[in-house]
């Protein structure tokens, strides 16, 4: 029995169980392909929402951004800290009164 429908969809997660596979079966590459794993879901959930399935979209782009976002927690938080650094020089700097 032939489904008319697109194909496409099925050969996506078909690649996406063989990143995670192989991401957990290769010590070295696992970081690798956990990144490359939150892109996809990122970019899975835009192309969910664009095509109208917004419900499922929404849910698989918030779970790939939080995963995104620990995955690169490595990154991020020493920018915000020297974001912070920054600020504060900025506003004890713009105080001063001659």
């Amino acid at each position: 029995m032939r489904k008319n429908g697109p194909q496409g969809f099925a050969i996506i997660l078909i690649a996406l169980g063989v990143l995670i596979l192989l991401g957990k079966l290769t010590p070295l590459l696992g970081s690798l392909f956990g990144l490359l794993i939150a892109i996809a879901m990122v970019g899975l959930g835009y192309y969910g929402i664009r095509r109208g399935n917004a419900f499922f979209g929404w849910i698989i782009l918030f779970f790939g951004v939080i995963s995104l976002i620990s995955k690169l927690a490595w990154l991020i938080v020493p920018v915000v800290g020297i974001g912070l650094i920054l600020y504060g020089i900025s506003t004890l700097r713009g105080k001063r009164s001659y």
